[in-house]
């Protein structure tokens, strides 16, 4: 994953194929492919079933919104696990996203568990998280 841009990598993934779906959707592959440094926590598939049908249907036809929804995802800068216990992450949406914990558990925004993480690609260090995160209204 390593040599490979940021989507391509996760889509080899299989417990991320909604997040790259939702991306290739959103028309952000390009976007997330070429971008430098950035962090992505990236819902997996159980993250995306924990949304209700109406939920996940209407980002679906929303590009306004799932767009939004995955650029809240995405954080400005590389983030190193030591940053996780306190950080505070602008995001490609524009809004502030929050990391906390210590040792191996991590969460994002108090709601995301982080189940994966500091996964590597060209442009990219990936977090894997069981909740799908919702940026501020």
């Amino acid at each position: 994953m390593a040599t490979q841009p940021l989507v391509t990598a996760v889509a080899e993934n299989t417990h991320l194929s909604t997040f790259v779906a939702l991306v290739e959707k959103a028309k952000l592959a390009g976007k997330l492919n070429s971008a430098k440094d950035i962090t992505v926590f990236a819902p997996t598939n159980d993250a995306f079933a924990k949304l209700s049908k109406s939920q996940l249907d209407q980002f679906r036809t929303n590009e306004a919104q799932l767009r939004r929804l995955l650029n809240y995802t995405v954080a400005e800068k590389k983030i190193t696990p030591e940053q996780l216990p306190d950080g505070r992450f602008t995001t490609l949406e524009g809004s502030t996203l929050t990391t906390s914990g210590s040792g191996q558990s991590f969460k994002v925004d108090n709601t995301a568990n982080i189940v994966c993480g500091d996964i590597a690609t060209e442009n990219a260090t990936v977090y894997a998280v069981d909740t799908v995160l919702m940026p501020p209204s």
